[in-house]
């Protein structure tokens, strides 16, 4: 069993069902809470739980804002839907996140929506956005990944012709604070996404749930990282927990069997409404909890 790394704990609040006031309250009394060093939203157009009817944000929109109102807490959407955007329109956004947060964007990308989540499905239709096959779609993500990282570094304009992604004198300016570029957090399970992130990522997030299933997984990413030369600890494993306030204990028990797996990226979702001060329980009873 490897050495289990010293985790860095977060937080996710998935901006539905609740108000723009509930989600920046959290972030702010989490920007002060040093336990507390990450912090995500979703990329979801419209509601995947309760009241379909109910507000969604668009979670690149509300990452500039909250950006603009945190200090110290590293941050991402986890993970944006390569399906929603053109990458080189992604590539700006994130750019431009990047540059208000002073550094502090991690770059949370994935193929999109389970093609089998009725929720999730239906806000393609609704947004008018195509919802490609799922082998299409994985290998779109490759693509938008390299066009992504080239208009991230690259100091001339170039063209790109790919399958699914065409450019024609592609530049990025200005460009991000981090160098060479922000960190690539590339989530999803399956096997076609884990080689995409084999070759691109530095974070691979994973939700939690079944920890066998978890540490096949990560296997899984180790042998593909072995198959092109790389070293598969030079990507940090993320996952993602779901948070019980009136259990917290086994909340815990689920941190603890994911570190002991090598994750040493946890990010725990705050299920709404937010109770006040849950970012300082989240400190106290899951992170300093002995």
């Amino acid at each position: 069993m490897p050495h289990a790394p010293q985790p860095r704990f977060g937080i996710m609040t998935a901006p539905m069902q609740v108000e723009y006031e509930d989600v920046l309250r959290v972030w702010q009394e989490a920007d002060a809470i040093p336990e507390i060093e990450h912090a995500w939203l979703f990329d979801h157009l419209m509601p995947i739980g309760g009241d379909p009817a109910g507000p969604a944000y668009d979670g690149w929109t509300l990452l500039s804002a909250l950006a603009a109102q945190t200090r110290r807490l590293r941050l991402g959407v986890m993970v944006t839907s390569n399906r929603f955007r053109p990458p080189a329109l992604l590539a700006k956004i994130a750019t431009t996140v990047d540059i208000v947060s002073g550094g502090r964007l991690d770059f949370g990308i994935g193929v999109g929506s389970r093609p089998d989540h009725p929720p999730a499905r239906r806000e393609y239709e609704a947004h008018g956005l195509p919802f490609h096959a799922t082998a299409d779609a994985v290998a779109s993500l490759a693509e938008a990944c390299a066009v992504i990282r080239r208009l991230w570094t690259e100091t001339e304009p170039f063209d790109f012709h790919g399958t699914h992604h065409h450019l024609t004198g592609a530049f990025g300016s200005p460009k991000p604070v981090q160098r060479p570029h922000p960190p690539i957090l590339i989530g999803g399970r399956s096997a076609a996404t884990l080689r995409v992130a084999a070759a691109h990522a530095d974070l691979w997030n994973i939700p939690g749930g079944d920890i066998e299933d978890v540490i096949a997984r990560s296997a899984l990413l180790d042998r593909y990282c072995t198959e092109i030369g790389r070293d598969p600890a030079s990507i940090v494993r993320s996952i993602h927990l779901p948070v019980s306030y009136d259990r917290p204990g086994d909340t815990r028990d689920a941190i603890a069997e994911a570190v002991g797996a090598g994750f040493g990226h946890i990010v725990l979702g705050l299920p709404s409404p937010y109770p006040a001060g849950v970012a300082r329980w989240v400190a106290d009873e899951l992170v300093r909890h002995d």
